[in-house]
């Protein structure tokens, strides 16, 4: 009886892995048709978010279409950016630490993940030294959980009022990013991404009327990016409709971050 216990584990991840492997039986630039079709909004950007996949696996997505791509890990992003098209777009998605910064000031697209004014001042600094602007969205709070990263309303407001951040020639705040709660509840993850699109009037309104290009907001992903786009998206960030689970064995980790 202990040996069958022990074995179970065992059992359930390589059933997942068979269930993985059914679900995304389709080549990926299919997987990557399905979701724009999903989307149903030629104004909704689709980030295909590759983190922990293959160079190959990225190359049939942008072989279907695709030049926005997401990573959440300074190194891997640099890596592939370095060995795939020059035309591709690439996103950071995950939190961004002040020394990380340097390593991708250079090519990055646009930071989806700046909380604070000090990351601000670093990615301005490094962006200065590369002769450019880079593009970044102030990550919003709006979930339940407190492991999610993210800043208020007022928090927002006062950094972008702050006369440290209205010296800055070489940062553009082009909008706003949120995660919603991992939940199964719909209607929680619904009302979320509506507080959301809230805030990004209320800042346009306040801080950016005149200011055309604060007009992203970017938020849903595999478990929620329809109920995002109903609700005013304008970016989601889809990793594992496209990509099938992650390349590191995770294929029974939740699939609603990407």
């Amino acid at each position: 009886m202990d040996d069958l216990q022990a074995l179970l584990p065992m059992a359930q991840q390589a059933n997942k892995k068979i269930i993985n492997r059914l679900f995304f039986n389709m080549s990926l630039a299919d997987n990557y048709k399905n979701v724009l079709s999903g989307i149903h909004n030629d104004k909704v950007t689709l980030v295909a978010v590759s983190k922990t996949h293959s160079e190959e696996k990225i190359l049939e997505v942008y072989e279907a279409g695709c030049r926005n791509f997401g990573e959440n890990k300074v190194q891997e992003m640099e890596k592939k950016a370095a060995e795939l098209p020059d035309d591709i777009l690439w996103h950071f998605v995950g939190h961004l630490q002040t020394n990380k910064v340097k390593y991708i000031a250079g090519f990055v697209h646009l930071v989806h993940s700046v909380e604070n004014l000090k990351l601000l001042v670093e990615i301005n600094k490094h962006a200065a030294k590369n002769n450019r602007v880079v593009n970044c969205l102030l990550e919003m709070f709006i979930a339940r959980e407190e492991s999610k990263f993210g800043l208020s309303l007022q928090e927002a407001v006062q950094l972008l009022n702050n006369p440290t951040f209205k010296e800055m020639k070489n940062v553009k705040i082009v909008g706003l990013m949120g995660m919603a709660s991992n939940t199964e509840d719909k209607e929680q993850v619904r009302k979320e991404f509506r507080k959301l699109k809230g805030i990004f009037d209320k800042i346009k309104i306040e801080v950016f009327q005149d200011t055309p290009d604060f007009n992203t907001l970017s938020m849903g992903m595999t478990g929620d990016y329809k109920i995002a786009v109903e609700e005013g998206s304008t970016m989601v960030r889809v990793g594992t409709a496209i990509f099938g689970e992650r390349d590191t064995g995770m294929e029974g980790s939740n699939t609603n971050w990407s």
